[in-house]
């Protein structure tokens, strides 16, 4: 929605009791989780969260090459971010980059077998942090993401 016709709205309304702590409430969820994510990644496989993220999409994608448009539409990264990720995944021989044959301006990024192996491990790793932050603990399938971790 354009920003002037919803302020335009909002200044008849009465403001929303507890929209505010909400907001704060689930920025306060996100920075948590992702900070866990981004040190329990680094700590054990050597990659952001935003690294893990983009090997995550070209895995579950399940094609052998993706375009960095199609990964850029799935991701929460600008397109200069993510080609500053992609570049240090390529840097760490985890994807490789080529030209779009049939379009000059496309660039596709594919996945090593290095990338996949690294992938593989720190799936269990990423998958225990959501477990352990996101999922109630009477949840069974917690103790078995943890026990992986183990």
């Amino acid at each position: 929605m354009h920003l002037m016709r919803a302020a335009g709205r909002m200044r008849g309304m009465a403001p929303h009791p507890g929209l505010v702590d909400q907001w704060r409430s689930l920025v306060t969820c996100y920075n948590t989780v992702a900070c866990a994510l981004d040190r329990a990644l680094n700590d054990a496989h050597g990659l952001t969260m935003s690294e893990f993220e983009t090997l995550d999409r070209l895995v579950e994608a399940g094609a052998e090459k993706r375009r960095v448009q199609e990964i850029a539409a799935d991701m929460y990264l600008s397109q200069s971010a993510l080609s500053r990720t992609i570049a240090r995944l390529e840097k760490s021989g985890l994807v490789t980059r080529g030209m779009c044959e049939s379009d000059r301006r496309g660039v596709f990024v594919t996945l090593t077998s290095e990338g996949r192996s690294r992938h593989a491990a720190a799936v269990v790793t990423h998958r225990a942090i959501l477990a352990e932050h996101l999922t109630p603990a009477d949840d069974p399938s917690v103790l078995d993401d943890a026990e992986l971790l183990a």
